[in-house]
């Protein structure tokens, strides 16, 4: 792949690519981890939760909870985190009204 470039935003934002979305199968609500290198440069990486989310219903052993995973994130994450789930809730029940 050719070497993409994009603008930082006046938020601190940058859209990941279409084409490496696509390329690396990242969708919708995949968490996203980003590790600072030695060098300065940033790894993104796809996190997973559990061993078989998208395959199957999962094993106990396999999943980490909700709050074991929040309770692991500093508290401006948590925030944010939290603040994307009842986003997430909200949308969702407003769809549910309108059926």
């Amino acid at each position: 792949m050719n070497k993409t470039y994009r603008v930082l935003g006046k938020r601190g934002r940058i859209t990941i690519p279409f084409e490496i979305r696509q390329e690396l199968g990242f969708v919708y609500n995949d968490i996203v981890s980003f590790d600072v290198q030695d060098d300065k440069s940033v790894m993104v990486k796809r996190e997973k939760i559990c061993n078989a989310c998208r395959t199957t219903e999962p094993d106990a052993a396999d999943t980490i909870s909700l709050l074991d995973l929040l309770d692991g994130l500093p508290e401006q994450e948590q925030r944010a985190a939290l603040n994307h789930l009842f986003v997430k809730w909200a949308s969702q029940t407003a769809a549910e009204v309108k059926q």
